[in-house]
């Protein structure tokens, strides 16, 4: 075999290790049972769970509780099996919090009632949305 072979096999041989172990890290979507599950059985790797923030019928966030110093904050979350939690994350409120559509946090269970988020990901509403529009006799 010529030199350039064996260094073009290994490369690839290397490609495939690196994308070998990116696919162990790739996380999927669990709910907070299972996540609080896993922590049961002793894992505490960072868990992504989706979901809404808790709101009243006229559509108004609810149980958002700001520190007094305004550097963490507690609010409630239904994930999308319907199971409603208590969250905590140590940063700021983040602009348009209270606008998402949707939100991801990441983060583990630090105990059985709390789930501490280290980053929470957001879909807010598109200001490039079309809106029906409707006309008369339509």
């Amino acid at each position: 075999m010529k030199k350039g072979h064996i260094l073009g096999l290994g490369i690839i041989a290397v490609a495939i290790i690196i994308i070998v172990s990116m696919i162990g890290d790739a996380s999927t979507y669990e709910s907070f049972s299972t996540a609080k599950a896993m922590k049961m059985k002793g894992e505490d790797k960072p868990i992504h769970v989706v979901g809404e923030l808790k709101k009243n019928i006229s559509g108004t966030v609810e149980g958002i509780e700001v520190n007094p110093n305004k550097t963490s904050f507690y609010f409630m979350m239904v994930d999308n099996d319907g199971t409603e939690q208590k969250v905590f994350y140590n940063e700021p409120v983040p602009p348009d919090f209270s606008r998402a559509e949707q939100v991801v946090v990441i983060g583990s269970y630090k105990n059985e009632e709390l789930f501490v988020a280290d980053k929470i990901l957001m879909k807010c509403p598109s200001k490039y949305q079309e809106n029906e529009i409707s006309t008369a006799g339509m």
